[in-house]
């Protein structure tokens, strides 16, 4: 049974719209998949393929249903070769005007003066077209260069966000280990919570870790008694678990409404 968030339980039965629109998909019509406490998958009503957008980039829910829901995100998304990234508007710079300078030089003159004269440079007669032709080709290969490096670069910092499908890289945990070892090898998660067990006395502790692509599941009777059980993947699923009731404990998790 997949688990649906805090805030989404609304978005099971029905289409909504997000705000602002994805950058790179025409049709803003959406129908939710699944939803985790770390990202959710969302399918196009119109084209049917299926993305993946972190919770974090995630707002509110409108309360109004007509025609659609509205769902809010934090920051305007471009959906760009399979992956969701941050959009990033270009700015381009125009030249300066020749001769241009400070409008803090200005002095205000007592009388009029005559126009400036501007210095024209004629173009040397040894320079062939064919020299100026090889000189732009080897100008425009440079700004090719540059842009095949940002957009090398930009991939590469997507995958270190986990907006890929890179693999998960599992930690090195046992039953031993307590919330304190799991700091000390992990470091401090981005967020942790405290759930009651629907099974049975006690409840779990889940870790999130965005970066690794993982949340450490820790089990036990009480919040400073847990142990280690389990890791889970960015889409909820057991990968790694030393607790055999673990996948019980998960599947009894309640949907909030």
């Amino acid at each position: 049974m997949p688990i649906i968030a805090a805030g989404l339980a609304e978005l099971r039965h029905g289409r909504f719209s997000f705000y602002p629109a994805i950058v790179g998909v025409q049709h803003n019509e959406w129908i939710l998949r699944r939803a985790t406490w770390t990202d959710i998958l969302v399918a196009n009503a119109k084209t049917s393929e299926e993305i993946c957008i972190p919770r974090r980039f995630v707002g509110e829910v409108s309360s109004i249903e007509a025609p659609y829901r509205i769902v809010g995100l934090v920051k305007e998304l471009e959906y760009l070769e399979g992956v969701v990234l941050p959009h990033r508007r270009s700015v381009i710079e125009m030249p300066r005007a020749v001769n241009d300078f400070e409008r803090s030089s200005l002095r205000p003159a007592p009388y009029p003066r005559p126009a400036g004269v501007v210095a024209i440079r004629a173009e040397p007669a040894g320079e062939s077209r064919a020299w100026r032709v090889l000189r732009g080709s080897v100008a425009a290969g440079c700004l090719a260069c540059l842009a095949v490096i940002f957009v090398v670069r930009d991939a590469h910092l997507g995958t270190g966000f986990g907006w890929t499908s890179v693999s998960p890289r599992v930690p090195n945990l046992n039953a031993r280990d307590d919330y304190d070892s799991v700091v000390k090898k992990l470091g401090s998660p981005a967020n942790d919570r405290w759930l009651e067990s629907r099974i049975g006395p006690g409840g779990y502790h889940r870790l999130w870790y965005p970066r690794r692509g993982v949340t450490v599941i820790l089990a036990g009777a009480s919040r400073n008694s847990a142990r280690y059980a389990g890791t889970l993947n960015r889409d909820g699923e057991i990968i790694h678990s030393v607790d055999a009731g673990l996948a019980n404990e998960l599947d009894s998790a309640p949907v909030i409404h």
